[in-house]
């Protein structure tokens, strides 16, 4: 501890020797401190508050049918990117900053000024933003900041139209891409279609299923035919009967057992198998079941009327009957039995016709998954280009929609909570700390000048110290013993260092208290 105290005490000798250098550099590095803190300029900030409210009741309305921007997103964003190059520059024109620019070089000091100076900050979570602008100019700050709020609130409509409009753009180029598809689709779907059209079904099913079906139309074409073919040989059989009796009794008159329906006896045979099927099935009491007994009723009574009606007919003319070379129901089985063989002839056509069409349905089989892959997969081709056709034209209309929503609506309500305004006071620079500020800077460097001196020009002030930096014996030392008048001398230098360094503070003071005074009158 004695060693620090004493090498302290042996540096503030040494820069004792320089004092008048010291208190020199003190005094002029505080006068131009001093010009400085009162040369520069004042500073005017002018500022105001905007609110964004970003709720409307459009958009819960259309939830659904319109696109739901992010909007607080979009406001963060926005007020991050208003600071940008071409706002910057629209601003210095709107504010009229650009009227002293007289050279492009001059232009992009200015716009670099106003991009440091101007400031937009976020109040909290509540949407509320400050901006704020700082010139020497009140009026000046006044008109950037107007004119900074009007672009604040343009820029989100511009950009949200922008917006619109390109992807609107961008939706139809995709629509016009798809329907270039689509049409190439359907002419493939077409082209083939015609390709094969002996190949594929009228109804779309698939080849098995044709099959099945033409499968089925034989067997009940067969069936019929077999029924047509049972009903002509029994009006053979009864042409027969009735040739015979007529030609014993000589009369030419028929019992009604010798009379026959072929038509009503093929349609009873019929329905006695359905009902032999659903008896299999169901039991007596089923409703299908009644129902087909009611219909056989019905046939055997309806053919007992006829049977009745013919042998009226036979009986009512048997002299007619024989003039004409024989009997009137010979004449009605001659006819219907040109009539079975007309159907029997029919019916083995149409079975002909049928058999032939499942035989080129079975070759054609053969080739029927390929054409049915092929069929898939431009059916898949072309109701994927259609989906995504159909999905565009939807989107297309909710950005249509999108975009008239945000007109009326807009992207949010911008409103100005505080109008812009400039506060009377500058807001810098705080004077009292640049002189306070000044006075520190010139002691400091007053002091720095004495100890940077005698570390330059280092004395030895004691026998310690000589000690210490040489390596001889010291014996000892002999004082300097000062006279009246060398003891008056160092008096009255004293007295005007202490002059010179009261006066010093002296002037910092009455600065200080001058800017005090000035302050509180400008307040008041």
């Amino acid at each position: 501890m004695e060693e620090l105290i004493a090498q302290i005490t042996s540096i503030a000798r040494g820069m004792w020797r320089f004092r008048w250098q010291a208190l020199i550099v003190t005094w002029i590095v505080g006068a131009i401190a001093a010009v400085i803190a009162f040369r520069v300029p004042d500073q005017y900030e002018a500022s105001a508050r905007v609110y964004v409210d970003t709720q409307s009741i459009l958009k819960p309305l259309m939830s659904g049918l319109a696109v739901q921007p992010n909007v607080e997103q979009q406001v963060v964003m926005l007020s991050r990117t208003l600071i940008s190059r071409p706002n910057v520059e629209k601003l210095v024109r709107m504010a009229d900053l650009d009227l002293g620019a007289k050279s492009k070089a001059d232009q992009e000091r200015l716009i670099t000024s106003v991009t440091e100076r101007v400031q937009i900050r976020s109040i909290g979570r509540d949407n509320l933003y400050t901006l704020s602008f700082r010139d020497e100019n009140s009026a000046r700050a006044q008109r950037v900041i107007q004119s900074l709020v009007s672009i604040f609130v343009e820029s989100s409509l511009g950009s949200t139209r922008q917006d619109t409009a390109t992807a609107k753009q961008f939706i139809n180029e995709q629509i016009k891409a798809y329907e270039t598809k689509l049409e190439e689709a359907e002419a493939r779907r077409k082209e083939f279609r015609i390709k094969n059209i002996d190949r594929i079904g009228g109804e779309g099913g698939d080849a098995a299923t044709r099959l099945g079906a033409l499968r089925q139309q034989v067997q009940q074409a067969q069936l019929e035919l077999r029924e047509a073919e049972n009903a002509r040989d029994a009006v053979k059989a009864q042409l027969k009967s009735a040739g015979d009796q007529g030609g014993v009794g000589g009369t030419g008159l028929l019992s009604p057992m010798a009379i026959a329906t072929p038509e009503i006896d093929a349609r009873i045979e019929a329905q006695k198998r359905n009902l032999d099927v659903l008896l299999q099935r169901f039991t007596e009491e089923h409703p299908d079941v009644v129902g087909v007994r009611r219909l056989i009723a019905d046939l055997e009574a309806q053919k007992k009327r006829e049977v009745q009606e013919l042998t009226k007919a036979a009986l009512a003319a048997p002299a007619a009957a024989q003039a004409g070379g024989g009997n009137l129901v010979v004449q009605e089985l001659n006819r219907m039995l040109a009539s079975s063989e007309v159907q029997v002839a029919s019916l083995r056509a149409r079975v002909g016709e049928y058999t032939a069409r499942l035989a080129q349905a079975q070759q054609a089989l053969k080739v029927a998954p390929q054409l049915e892959a092929e069929s898939a997969q431009l059916d898949r081709d072309y109701e994927v280009n259609k989906k995504n056709y159909e999905a565009l034209v939807a989107r297309r209309e909710s950005a249509t929609m999108s975009g008239e929503l945000e007109v009326a609506a807009g992207v949010a309500d911008f409103r100005l909570i505080d109008p812009p305004r400039v506060a009377p006071q500058p807001v810098f620079p705080n004077r009292l700390l640049l002189l306070s500020m000044a006075f520190v800077v010139a002691l400091g460097s007053g002091l720095f000048t004495a100890f940077a001196a005698s570390q330059l020009r280092p004395v030895f002030h004691g026998i310690g110290d000589l000690r210490s930096h040489v390596d001889v014996p010291v014996l000892g030392t002999v004082s300097m013993v000062l006279g009246p008048a060398a003891r008056r001398r160092q008096r009255v230098d004293l007295v005007r260092f202490l002059a010179g360094s009261g006066g010093f503070v002296g002037v910092f003071l009455m600065a200080l208290l001058f800017l005090t005074f000035m302050a509180a009158r400008r307040a008041g």
